[in-house]
């Protein structure tokens, strides 16, 4: 096997969401955990994961407040970087930016999540058209955007669903790179690829497969709580708790934030011609293997 090279970062990345300068600042620890996805993979699923092996199945966890999303232009950084300098915890930061726009360290723990386009775009589109005024207030309105604004979705679904394909993610960010940018890098010993469906299959099974690779012990005494707190009926019951600024953004609180948490629900609006769509345009964008792990969980990490 070819020997993986460190990722270097190459760009910064900045729209109505994105600052990705705020990375090159953050100061490394010997123990951080970077939690990735493109978005809507299960990001917020695995924070109450990682926080209930990290805090050994306590209740109630300040998960929103303790694992930031880095990258995220609100707060600016002036605010950011001091409030993750602060912590004194084991830290377990959040991204959502392609590999290449990243500051990469050897250091940390990387643990990336995959889920089927469709299904992300369904939950995006559950997180967009539910989302109030303070929250286009925030990513359009505050100093620092670059780019357009972020505009209001379009009343069809199936409409979104083509402008995000055919447009590679509009209105959010190119999916097709990050996705391929963090496959290409899953061989390195500080990278875990998790997949959405594994979660939803077998979420114990998962969850120590998570735990053995960040080196953190389960304490069996406290598995049942750990198992509870991490169900979804748990997070949906205690969104505030891991919903950013407990849901204030969305139309129907934390409960909105945290929707259904079900696959494959574009199987009830999309034609077949409409979904193989996406399935081509992903053996284009993607290699085979990935594509296939992409859609399916399957053929990594297995060995782990």
């Amino acid at each position: 096997m070819d020997t993986v090279p460190v990722p270097v970062k190459l760009r910064e990345f900045q729209n109505h969401h994105f600052d990705s300068t705020i990375w090159n600042d953050i100061e490394f620890r010997d123990d951080d955990i970077v939690i990735s996805t493109y978005a809507k993979a299960g990001t917020t699923w695995v924070q109450q994961i990682v926080a209930q092996l990290l805090f050994n199945g306590a209740e109630g966890v300040e998960v929103a407040d303790m694992s930031p999303w880095v990258d995220l232009r609100v707060p600016p950084k002036a605010v950011k970087i001091p409030m993750i300098e602060s912590q004194t915890h084991r830290r377990f930061l959040k991204t959502h930016l392609p590999v290449d726009a990243l500051v990469f360290s050897e250091k940390a723990k990387y643990v990336y999540i995959g889920r089927d386009g469709r299904d992300v775009l369904w939950s995006m589109y559950n997180h967009h058209s539910k989302a109030n005024d303070a929250w286009y207030e925030a990513l359009n309105d505050t100093p620092g955007r670059v780019g357009p604004p972020i505009e209001r979705p379009s009343s069809s679904i199936a409409q979104y669903y083509h402008d995000w394909l055919d447009n590679d993610g509009y209105p959010w960010w190119p999916f097709w790179e990050n996705i391929q940018s963090w496959w290409a890098i899953r061989d390195l010993p500080n990278v875990y690829l998790l997949h959405y469906e594994n979660l939803k299959r077998d979420m114990p099974a998962e969850i120590r497969r998570l735990a053995a690779f960040i080196e953190t012990p389960i304490d069996e005494s406290q598995w049942d709580s750990v198992l509870r707190h991490c169900s979804f009926d748990y997070m949906k019951e205690h969104g505030e708790k891991s919903v950013p600024l407990g849901g204030a953004f969305w139309n129907g609180g934390a409960k909105s934030f945290i929707n259904k948490g079900t696959n494959g629900r574009w199987r009830d609006v999309l034609t077949s011609e409409e979904s193989s769509k996406y399935e081509r345009r992903a053996l284009v964008e993607l290699d085979r293997e990935c594509a296939h792990w992409l859609a399916t969980g399957e053929g990594q990490n297995s060995d782990r």
